[in-house]
C-alpha cells in the first residue's frame, strides 16, 4: 500500500490587494512538506484546488512543479482538479509539463469539487454540474491517449485535428476520479477503468465500503479486471509521539476549519468530545501515535483492500514544525510498520 500526504493549503481568510506574506509563507511551507515527505520515504504528495479566501492553492500543478524541483521520487498529484470548471486541454498541458519537470511523476485526480466558487468564476452553469464533468473527463482521457485530437461536445468549442503539446514523459498520465459521497462517480470510475480516490472526511470508514464494492463491480461489468485497478482512501491525519499530544495539536486546527465550513452548511459546532470519538479505532480521523495510526491503516486495508492511503494535513492553526514531524513519523515509522503487517506471510 502506497502512503502519502495531502493538503488544501488552508489559511486564515484575508482580503489583500498585494503583499500577501501569509499566502507566500503557506506556499513555501507546502514545498517544504513535499520535500520532507520525499526524504521520509513516502510515496505520494497531493495538493487540492480551491478558489476561496481560506485556501491558498488555486493552481495545484504550479505548486506541484515547485515540489518537483526539490524532490526525487515522490509521486505528485492534484487532490482534486476541479475538472468541471476548467479547460481539459489546458489541464492536460499543465500536467504534461509537470510530468516533464518531475521526470515522469505526475498524476491527476479529477473531481467535481466540494465547493462551487469556481463555477461562476469561470462562467459555468451549475445546472450543468454533472454534464460538465462527464464531457470534460471524456476529452481529458482522449487527450491522454492521442497526440492529434478531433473532438466535439456541448460545453466547449470543437477540436478538429489539432495536436496538443507538450506530451508527458509517461506514456499516459495516471488519471483518477475523486469522490466524496456520490455512488455514480464511483461507478463511473470503475466503468472507465480509472483509479478511484474516496475521501472519508466524516462518518465511520465502514460506511464507505459499498463505494469500493460498486467501483469494482462496475469495473468488472465493463470488462476491466478489478484486481488491477488502484483504490486510494483519503482521511485527515496527524501523528505525534503520544496520543494526547497528537490530539491536542490537531483539535484546534481541525475544529477551526471544520466549524468554518460547518457554518456555511448548517452543521453543529464540533466539540472536543466528538473529536475524540472520531479519533477512536473505528473513526475517520487518523490522529495518534505511530502505532495507533499504523493499526488503523491495517484495519482500513482489511475493509477496502486499498492500494494507496493519503493522510490529509491541516495547516491553519498548526505549528509548521509539528506538521513536518508528523510527516516524518508517517514515512519513517508508520510506513515500515504497515508494510510489514501487510506483507504476505511465508508458509
Amino acid at each position: 500500500m502506497e502512503l502519502g500526504i495531502s493538503s488544501f493549503g488552508e489559511i486564515a481568510p484575508a482580503h489583500v490587494a498585494g503583499g500577501d506574506t501569509a499566502a507566500a509563507r503557506r506556499l513555501q511551507e507546502l514545498v517544504a512538506l513535499g520535500r520532507r515527505a520525499d526524504e521520509a520515504g513516502l510515496d505520494v504528495v497531493s495538493i487540492g484546488e480551491h478558489h476561496r479566501a481560506d485556501y491558498v492553492v488555486s493552481a495545484p500543478e504550479v505548486v506541484l512543479a515547485a515540489i518537483a524541483a526539490v524532490t526525487q521520487r515522490v509521486r505528485l498529484t492534484s487532490a482534486v482538479t476541479v475538472l468541471s470548471s476548467t479547460d481539459p486541454v489546458r489541464t492536460f498541458q499543465n500536467f504534461a509539463t509537470l510530468d516533464l519537470i518531475s521526470n515522469g511523476r505526475a498524476e491527476i485526480i479529477a473531481g467535481r469539487g466540494s465547493f462551487i466558487e469556481s463555477f461562476p468564476l469561470f462562467g459555468q452553469d451549475l445546472n450543468d454540474y454533472d454534464a460538465l464533468f462527464a464531457e470534460k473527463l471524456g476529452l481529458l482521457l482522449q487527450l491522454n491517449e492521442q497526440e492529434v485530437v478531433t473532438w466535439q461536445g456541448r460545453h466547449r468549442a470543437a477540436i478538429t485535428g489539432k495536436g496538443v503539446y507538450p506530451r508527458p514523459l509517461q506514456p499516459r498520465i495516471p488519471v483518477w476520479i475523486g469522490v466524496g459521497g456520490t455512488p455514480a462517480s464511483a461507478a463511473r470510475a470503475g466503468s472507465l477503468g480509472l483509479g478511484l480516490t474516496i475521501a472519508i472526511l466524516g462518518g465511520a470508514p465502514d460506511q464507505y465500503v459499498p463505494f469500493a464494492d460498486l467501483y469494482r463491480r462496475s469495473a468488472q461489468q465493463a470488462g476491466h479486471d478489478p484486481a488491477t485497478l488502484p483504490l486510494c482512501l483519503n482521511c485527515h491525519f496527524h501523528i505525534a509521539d503520544t496520543s494526547k499530544q497528537a490530539a491536542d495539536e490537531f483539535f484546534p486546527a481541525y475544529s477551526l476549519v471544520m466549524n468554518r465550513i460547518g457554518r456555511e452548511r448548517g452543521w453543529r459546532p464540533m466539540s472536543r468530545q466528538q473529536f475524540d470519538y472520531l479519533c477512536g479505532p473505528e473513526g475517520p480521523l487518523f490522529v495518534g501515535t505511530p502505532q495507533q495510526v499504523a493499526d488503523k491503516l491495517v484495519r482500513l486495508h482489511g475493509l477496502f483492500q486499498n492500494t494507496r492511503f493519503i493522510g490529509q494535513l491541516m495547516l491553519e492553526g498548526m505549528p509548521h514544525e509539528a506538521v513536518l514531524r508528523s510527516t516524518e513519523l508517517f514515512g519513517q515509522v508508520v510506513s515500515p510498520a504497515v508494510q510489514r503487517a501487510l506483507a504476505p506471510q511465508a508458509v
